[in-house]
């Protein structure tokens, strides 16, 4: 009789098996979240909702902050956002879950007050570009300040993968909003920075404490 171990799948592949569903529950809920506010933008509202997007030094432009990674210039502009997203999105919540969620927050509203700051007057700026560049300048940025041997195969991976959309970041004038690019690529690298510093001090704390275990 074969034995019943060899039957069943083992537990380390079932673990790896349902961490990845929950990934993808986690990020097909985000950016669903970015398709069904377009398909009601565009079907009830007729593009009218992109007024919400950041108007720079408009004061009732600070709304767009919250609101612009959700909305886009119709829905070719949304599917050019959506792969990025998901596959950068998937690296940084391989580390850890919640760190999407500081990763977004922080890029979103540096990159958001940036843009904010210095974009064009007269101009609406949105797009989920600002969520996908700070995404990108984590990911570089993890492997050069925690200087762990995966974080820095993982940051050279991205950057083979997304290395070419950083002159997405330099000054342009065809229309793309290069500056919710820069400021989210630079609020990405602060997030790497702020993640990696806690990384490296709770693992330090954690050696003290077993030191101290084994005297």
């Amino acid at each position: 009789m074969a034995d019943d171990k060899l039957l069943r799948p083992s537990q380390a592949r079932l673990g790896f098996v349902r961490e990845a569903k929950s990934l993808a529950i986690i990020l097909g809920l985000f950016v669903g979240a970015m398709w069904l506010s377009e398909i009601v933008d565009q079907v009830i509202f007729r593009g009218g909702l992109d007024g919400f997007g950041i108007q720079p030094r408009s004061i009732i432009g600070l709304q767009g902050i919250l609101f612009a990674p959700f909305l886009h210039v119709g829905f070719a502009h949304l599917t050019a956002n959506t792969l990025p997203l998901l596959v950068l999105g998937f690296f940084i919540m391989l580390r850890r879950k919640r760190d999407l969620l500081y990763v977004s927050l922080i890029s979103g509203l540096i990159g958001g007050l940036g843009t904010w700051l210095i974009g064009a007057g007269n101009s609406v700026h949105l797009g989920a570009s600002i969520l996908v560049f700070g995404y990108l300048g984590y990911l570089l940025a993890l492997g050069v300040f925690e200087r762990k041997l995966w974080t820095i195969l993982g940051s050279l991976a991205v950057f083979f993968l997304y290395g070419s959309a950083l002159w997405g970041a330099l000054p342009s004038n065809n229309g793309i909003s290069w500056e919710g690019h820069a400021f989210g690529l630079i609020g990405g690298i602060i997030a790497a920075r702020v993640l990696a510093v806690r990384e490296i001090k709770a693992a330090s704390a954690e050696a003290k404490l077993k030191v101290r275990q084994v005297r």
